[in-house]
């Protein structure tokens, strides 16, 4: 038994997934596969390109989902920054491994209101908002400031044109071994190439399809 499959928390993540599936955005349709591509990989338009995805999803995928509850639970982690809240459905989970862990603190970054209204209400649902800190704006602000002094892990599921960017933000308070987790990280090469080069200070893996796993070793 854990919080991730038992009551409330695992009726809400279902339900969450579904909606998820379910969901479509207008706003996404307009775009052509090269535009979308395009606004994807800018460091200048990344804010107007969210905005206008504000009721889409954007979930991890339920497999990634374990994952995250896996590494957090198997590395023992207490500190956790997010990057990407969107709905809260990786929140959850990683929340989740934190109350089974004995507690710990998490902190998530999203600047569409809309969507920290939401994530918030489903952590309270699911029984897990007094381990979370939801910081609403541009993370290259809400996560520049009052950071633990030691990061177990990192999830990286926002605008892929920063993945690079928060990474330094964050990187001298990540704990040699911490965990790095970036989801759809093949839109964000400059961060892949940085991950993976041998004098980083990372050892790298892609991990099925769409996530990259990272350890900091210096």
């Amino acid at each position: 038994m854990n919080t991730l499959t038992t009551e409330p928390l695992a009726s809400l993540l279902d339900r969450l997934f579904v909606e998820a599936d379910a969901a479509t955005s207008p706003a996404m349709a307009s775009f052509s596969r090269a535009e979308r591509e395009r606004l994807i990989r800018s460091k200048t338009e990344y804010l107007d390109l969210y905005g206008r995805l504000k009721d889409l999803w954007l979930p991890v995928s339920r497999e990634t989902g374990t994952l995250l509850y896996m590494l957090t639970r198997s590395s023992g982690a207490k500190s956790i920054v997010e990057f990407g809240t969107s709905f809260g459905i990786s929140t959850l989970h990683l929340a989740a491994a934190l109350r089974d862990n004995g507690g710990g603190r998490l902190i998530t970054s999203e600047f569409e209101p809309s969507k920290v209204k939401r994530a918030r209400r489903n952590l309270v649902d699911g029984g897990l908002a007094d381990l979370v800190d939801i910081r609403e704006g541009d993370a290259l602000k809400t996560l520049s400031t009052d950071l633990p002094q030691k990061i177990d892990l990192l999830l990286l599921d926002g605008a892929k044109a920063l993945y690079r960017d928060i990474l330094t933000l964050v990187e001298d308070r990540l704990k040699p071994g911490a965990l790095i987790v970036a989801d759809n990280a093949d839109d964000s090469p400059d961060y892949l190439a940085h991950v993976r080069s041998a004098t980083s200070g990372y050892l790298s893996v892609p991990f099925a399809d769409d996530v990259e796993l990272s350890m900091r070793i210096g």
